[in-house]
């Protein structure tokens, strides 16, 4: 037999990815996106101070990154009042993620998710062989309850819920998250997706308990920090389940230059007061561009706004098709009922204004395609 010998699982798999890139969607159109709006990255970029270090350290790139990183860590204890022991920092959530669920997850291990939930994070688990169980949403919101409920009945080896919540922008006080921490079930644990948190209202977050071996939790410098590109995702948990990761991940997966950005990101707390205010300024302004044409936000803790358009999946596919065509890159939840929106990032003004101009006519032309 000539060729790759794939493994059973790989082979049953589809070629496929959660997301398609706007890059890839700009080269099928041939043309540029005025308004890139739909990966909620930050356009209002990263820390000066994170920049300058970057531009800085292009120059030693010739060198792997530190495997350990050491000063990083340094830094992220030191800001959560953890351990050093306590941190791993990898390629982003998607990164961590992938190497978490590789150290716990095998051939028909059930994990428990809700339906519509961040869809990398199934990625990950149906490609080690792992059994997904969903539950529904609790209207705009994940169900702490019901998630909990379905991994004691299937003994669930993980439990996914992100606090605030991607694709709808809503969230959970810290004590519903810390009662859903409390009553994680013998074998199971939480992983908790906190990738939003530096956009969220206070008393979102609970206390950290690094000693609590019942939850990992997912942190992140693509949103807040304007980072997305340089991949730097860090998450805190016990130090025996830290440890662990050493045994899988890519020892020099973080490269010299973004470990040198999120470092000095960390010395300019003041950017990410600044870039909250841009961010709810832009919700704000979003917000009136929907209803001035009859659609409806929905409260948000990030950095993006999800929208009810009033209809079914249909008219919600209709309208990103329509905006791409206009030259405005948006995206929606996947699955009904939650279909029924579009979710917009924050921008610019430039993005609004571009936003604003094409929103009118892509209604208009998707009602008119149903």
């Amino acid at each position: 037999m000539r060729g790759p010998r794939y493994t059973p699982l790989v082979a049953e798999l589809p070629s496929l990815v959660p997301f398609v890139g706007p890059e890839t969607q700009e080269r099928a159109k041939g043309a540029a996106f005025a308004a890139r709006l739909g990966a909620n990255e930050s356009g209002y970029g990263p820390s000066p101070l994170a920049v300058k270090a970057m531009a800085e350290a292009a120059s030693s790139c010739w060198m792997y990154g530190d495997p350990e990183n050491f000063d990083l860590r340094e830094a992220l204890a030191a800001k959560h009042g953890v351990s050093r022991s306590n941190i791993v920092v990898g390629e982003g959530i998607d990164g961590l993620l992938n190497y978490l669920v590789r150290m716990m997850v095998g051939p028909g291990d059930a994990v428990v998710t809700s339906d519509g939930a961040y869809p990398t994070f199934n990625f990950h688990v149906t490609g080690f062989g792992g059994q997904l169980h969903k539950v529904p949403y609790d209207g705009n919101h994940e169900d702490p309850a019901a998630l909990i409920a379905k991994a004691a009945e299937v003994s669930a080896k993980l439990i996914y819920l992100a606090n605030p919540d991607n694709p709808m922008g809503s969230w959970h006080e810290a004590a519903v998250i810390q009662q859903m921490i409390d009553t994680v079930p013998d074998g199971s644990l939480l992983v908790l997706d906190e990738a939003y948190i530096e956009l969220a209202p206070e008393g979102t977050a609970p206390a950290i308990d690094p000693a609590d071996p019942r939850v990992i939790r997912m942190r992140t410098f693509s949103k807040g920090q304007g980072m997305a590109g340089a991949r730097v995702g860090y998450a805190i948990a016990h130090e025996d389940l830290i440890r662990s990761f050493d045994k899988v991940r890519n020892h020099f997966g973080m490269s010299r230059i973004a470990q040198a950005g999120a470092l000095a990101a960390l010395a300019d707390p003041d950017w990410i007061t600044q870039v909250r205010a841009k961010v709810d300024a832009s919700k704000a302004e979003i917000a009136r561009i929907a209803q001035q044409n009859g659609l409806t936000p929905l409260p948000s803790a990030t950095n993006f706004l999800t929208i009810d358009c009033g209809a079914g999946g249909d008219l919600a596919r209709a309208i990103v098709r329509e905006l791409g065509q206009r030259g405005i890159f948006i995206r929606m939840p996947f699955v009904a009922p939650h279909d029924r929106c579009i979710r917009i990032s924050c921008g610019t003004e430039a993005d609004h204004a571009a936003l604003e101009a094409a929103l009118p006519e892509a209604l208009s032309a998707a009602r008119a395609s149903l």
